[in-house]
């Protein structure tokens, strides 16, 4: 094993690359699966986020996961819908209360001007921009506003940089990114906050196993991740079990009105 340190930059994407369309959907549909991995170390939303949604009733939330910012927004008293295309994740969801369906940005079900907002948390980048633009349209009421939401490690620390390339996460917005959208939205204000998650030093290794890059992997990769990552943390940076550590993030928040 190459015991060096890494000293590559910080990404300077703006989103993460496919190849094409099809190439997006299979890295998409990885989660179709783990899901109680996901729920259980993901970290959630801090609550500038839900604030973005005051004063409309009805709100989606597309790409809901397992709910991380879905119960933020039921919490806040809003009525709130819930859909995912994986159907382990909307499992979870249904497990919660939570009236959820199986369905996509660019194709909610939905009838016309069903909803006051919508949001979508760590989802736009798996999706078609232009269609779920126009979808969003179709549903999104009169004066109502959508908001896009993505959690990164903030990896302007140097050993979380280093983590987030063992896990192959969590530097793929750099600082500053602006997402893609399209008319007739568009983006009329942004919200750029840190925070920090405490996660014991085991649960990082859920942590990457809740990634798309390890739900497409073979065992032979998987173990090679795991055992990169037992090194860094017990070997380089001498963790020892259980000790709890501070994970910080990073949220980027945007959000969409009618032009």
């Amino acid at each position: 094993m190459d015991l060096s340190p890494v000293f590559r930059r910080a990404s300077a994407k703006d989103a993460p690359e496919f190849a094409d369309a099809a190439h997006r959907y299979r890295s998409a549909s990885a989660f179709r699966t783990g899901a109680d991995v996901y729920d259980a170390v993901r970290p959630g939303y801090p609550p500038e986020v839900v604030s973005l949604v005051d004063g409309f009733d009805r709100v989606l939330d597309i790409g809901a996961g397992t709910g991380k910012l879905t119960t933020l927004l039921l919490d806040a008293a809003h009525d709130v819908l819930a859909a995912d295309p994986s159907p382990d994740m909307v499992r979870i969801l249904s497990s919660r209360g939570i009236p959820a369906w199986r369905a996509t940005a660019e194709a909610t079900s939905l009838v016309d001007a069903a909803v006051d907002a919508v949001t979508c948390a760590q989802t736009w980048h798996w999706v078609d921009a232009a269609a779920a633009c126009t979808e969003l349209d179709r549903v999104v009421r009169p004066g109502g506003r959508v908001v896009l939401v993505w959690n990164n490690l903030d990896v302007s620390h140097p050993w979380i940089l280093r983590l987030a390339r063992i896990m192959h996460s969590g530097d793929i917005h750099r600082p500053g990114f602006v997402p893609a959208v399209h008319a007739p939205w568009t983006i009329t204000s942004e919200l750029r906050t840190g925070w920090t998650q405490h996660l014991r030093v085991e649960q990082l290794h859920d942590l990457m196993a809740s990634r798309s890059y390890w739900l497409r992997s073979d065992d032979t990769i998987r173990a090679r991740m795991t055992e990169n990552l037992r090194w860094y943390l017990f070997d380089r940076l001498e963790h020892q079990p259980g000790q709890l550590l501070p994970i910080p993030y990073r949220t980027d928040a945007f959000v969409l009105e009618r032009t």
